[in-house]
């Protein structure tokens, strides 16, 4: 497996393989693409990902590169929210990024997974049990690998404590 490898020139801009094309656009649909994101490619990136899904399968688990990082990107399944400590932050495609609260470890992650893997006989679907232990081979090729340290990240969640309220801005 590999991990990110980071090597000469310009990391690439969207984390895979892509190209330079051309386009013709009407002024208000670039005003519409530039309300979404300044950078016109980005935006129809963002717009086209939920599309994608539907064209492309993704792997259950897979490193999303970007720059000289990466964070694992997952299909979203039930058996991964129900260890404890663990929230899949859904993306536009239809995946998600693991989140972890703070007192799961990035070491209790790891073992919990293999814990999971070979005890909970509830794990009925192959793609389940495949993508747990990509997540668990990620961690423990990233944790082995010289030159290479594992992070955690926070992100900004607002959580309503009143379930009948929607968060501002919804």
């Amino acid at each position: 497996m590999k991990v990110v490898r980071v090597g000469p020139g310009r990391p690439r801009k969207f984390g895979r393989p892509s190209r330079a094309v051309t386009l013709t656009l009407p002024d208000d649909v670039i005003a519409t693409l530039e309300s979404i994101d300044k950078d016109l490619g980005q935006a129809v990136v963002r717009m086209a990902l939920p599309l994608t899904a539907e064209v492309f399968a993704y792997a259950p688990a897979e490193l999303f590169k970007y720059g000289d990082s990466a964070v694992i990107v997952v299909k979203r399944m039930a058996v991964l929210e129900q260890i404890p400590g663990v929230t899949l932050v859904p993306l536009p495609d239809g995946r998600a990024l693991i989140s972890l609260d703070e007192s799961l470890s990035l070491a209790d992650l790891e073992l919990k997974l293999r814990d999971t893997i070979d005890e909970d006989r509830s794990l009925a679907s192959p793609a389940d049990r495949a993508a747990l232990t990509t997540i668990a081979d990620i961690l423990k090729s990233a944790r082995r690998t010289r030159g290479l340290r594992v992070v955690r990240r926070s992100i900004i969640v607002l959580q309503s404590t009143d379930h009948r309220r929607r968060i501002a801005g919804r």
